[in-house]
């Protein structure tokens, strides 16, 4: 009954505000940040993702978020509280119709088979940041089991370091957590339920997320760093991978961890 209710709702509201965005992003319209953002709530709010959020984005810009990965869920998750575009691979631009969600939202592909592509995709990193969209890169360059953070790849840090050229920019980590299921507690044995990671099907495993609702997540953003062109990238992505690895384990034992002077809000759907 609940997938009868909540499916069409969700096919209602993406063709109401398809249409809607892709003029704003066509006529270059600040709008098209607000929309995604408001869609990805109301995602949020009608699968039934119940969101935990411990600090807030960064307000200076330019700003690449580095965060781990663990679901299709991310993207709703991460839009719903900050207006971002994402770092994608090249294959999600041909998928059906989330391939047009993400290139409405102005998501960057990359083709990791294609190394001389590589100038290009900066060049395309470097104009969202320029522009003041605050730009997400998954570190770990897959998505994991949501028990633990993958380590992160260095050479994404480093395209990533690329593409903010001469001047100075900050990157900040951000942990995801997916820490209860239908009000109760999600073990290290049931996470992959949630978890979208290896040769899991994406259509059984979105069809079983909208039965259930009831998904709770834990947001941290962790302490923002400034870096140039000149930065280790090595270094970087150790610091944000202990970052994003240390909050997201205390987040999973039910000890989200506060940054100092951040704010923590806690509610049954998105703010």
């Amino acid at each position: 009954m609940r997938l009868v209710l909540v499916v069409p709702a969700i096919l209602l509201v993406t063709a109401a505000l398809i249409p809607v965005q892709w003029i704003a992003v066509r006529l270059g319209l600040p709008l098209r940040r607000k929309i995604p953002t408001v869609y990805h709530r109301l995602m949020c709010r009608l699968v039934g993702v119940r969101l935990t959020v411990i600090g807030r984005a960064h307000d200076a810009r330019p700003l690449m978020i580095v965060a781990n990965h663990v679901s299709w869920l991310d993207i709703s998750v991460i839009t719903a509280v900050a207006p971002v575009v994402f770092v994608a691979k090249a294959e999600v631009a041909g998928w059906p119709l989330f391939g047009l969600l993400a290139r409405l939202q102005r998501s960057v592909f990359v083709d990791r088979r294609r190394r001389q592509q590589t100038g290009a995709v900066n060049a395309a990193i470097a104009q969202r940041l320029s522009d003041g969209d605050p730009v997400v890169l998954f570190g770990e360059g897959t998505s994991g089991d949501g028990n633990r953070v993958l380590p992160f790849r260095t050479a994404l840090i480093g395209a990533a370091r690329e593409a903010l050229g001469a001047g100075q920019a900050w990157l900040q980590p951000l942990s995801l957590a997916y820490t209860g299921l239908l009000g109760l507690p999600l073990g290290r044995q049931h996470r992959p339920r949630v978890a979208w990671y290896g040769d899991f099907e994406m259509l059984p495993h979105l069809v079983g997320i909208l039965k259930s609702g009831g998904v709770d997540v834990t947001v941290t953003w962790g302490e923002a760093v400034a870096v140039d062109a000149g930065a280790d990238r090595k270094a970087a992505a150790r610091r944000l991978e202990d970052s994003v690895r240390r909050t997201t384990a205390l987040a999973l034992r039910g000890r989200a961890a506060q940054p100092a002077g951040a704010q923590r809000e806690s509610a049954a759907a998105p703010p």
